[in-house]
């Protein structure tokens, strides 16, 4: 199913929210993990994402804070965005953890398996917060697992969604001893994949992306291994991307830094810096192969 275009302007503030690319190394190259949104999502609905979701209130508290093997200060310069506070910083590695778990039921914690995975899981299940279940099995989490990404700012002319999002996302190795799965409420599939695949998928209109989706699995591509993914996320500072988004002619035309029609003139990341909107999908106006030029 093609995706909508919106054609609203949204004039809401940005909501925090984290999302989190899994990888692991398969036989071909590095996989990351994506998940179906329900078809009766109002967020990129029947989209395939990565897992993640927004921020919440308690995802700042001190106790939880106090349960992360890093210090706020620490994840604070990790974003490198001074426009923050350190405990707001913090609570969008602890919105990743939390919405990792929840999502797909990978728990970034110390000492944690597959099988306890499950008991912690089932206690969510009966209604428990999430600090109270790291405080129910005494869990520290091993937030020093994630590295931030990008971060990318929904424009308020959105050319999906009729609210805005102010998203960090960040990679991590999924934990060899926990298995990735969908939660069958929010999320109808859990599939792992190697990133040309899955836009070699979206181009045959096998499944539907979003934008960051796109650009972020072009990006993946070009790793051999999900060590060199890691690598490359540790050795720069998150790029910040603030689509550009006008209506042309042919469709929604969405700029990205580094594009003539858009403000910042320094590129924040390879691959093609404009996407076309049309026929129900994003498309680089040179074809498929310019997604790995």
């Amino acid at each position: 199913m093609a995706l909508q275009l919106n054609e609203a302007e949204v004039t809401t503030p940005p909501r925090p929210a984290s999302s989190v690319m899994l990888i692991r190394d398969a036989d071909n190259g590095p996989e990351v993990f994506m998940l179906r949104r329900h078809g009766n999502s109002d967020v990129l609905g029947g989209a395939y994402v990565f897992p993640g979701g927004k921020v919440d209130h308690d995802d700042h508290d001190d106790a939880l804070l106090a349960r992360l093997d890093k210090a706020p200060d620490a994840l604070h310069r990790a974003l490198a965005d001074q426009a923050i506070e350190p405990h707001h910083a913090a609570g969008y590695f602890v919105a990743a953890c939390r919405e990792t778990f929840e999502e797909c039921g990978v728990l970034f914690a110390h000492g944690i398996d597959g099988a306890l995975a499950e008991r912690v899981g089932q206690q969510a299940r009966e209604g428990f917060s999430f600090l109270e279940l790291l405080e129910s099995f005494d869990l520290k989490l091993e937030i020093s697992q994630l590295i931030p990404w990008s971060r990318w700012v929904t424009p308020k002319m959105a050319t999906l969604m009729n609210k805005r999002f102010d998203t960090r996302f960040f990679v991590a190795m999924s934990p060899a001893t926990q298995v990735a799965r969908h939660d069958q409420r929010e999320t109808t599939e859990g599939i792992w994949q190697r990133p040309r695949d899955a836009l070699e998928r979206y181009w045959a209109r096998e499944l539907d992306l979003a934008a960051p989706q796109i650009m972020t699995l072009a990006h993946f591509s070009r790793f051999n291994c999900a060590a060199d993914i890691l690598a490359e996320a540790r050795r720069r500072p998150p790029p910040t991307i603030e689509p550009s988004p006008r209506n042309v002619e042919a469709g929604r035309l969405v700029a990205y830094p580094g594009d003539p029609h858009h403000p910042v003139r320094e590129r924040a990341m390879p691959g093609p810096t404009r996407l076309l909107f049309r026929d129900g999908r994003f498309e680089p106006e040179e074809g498929f192969d310019a997604l790995f030029a």
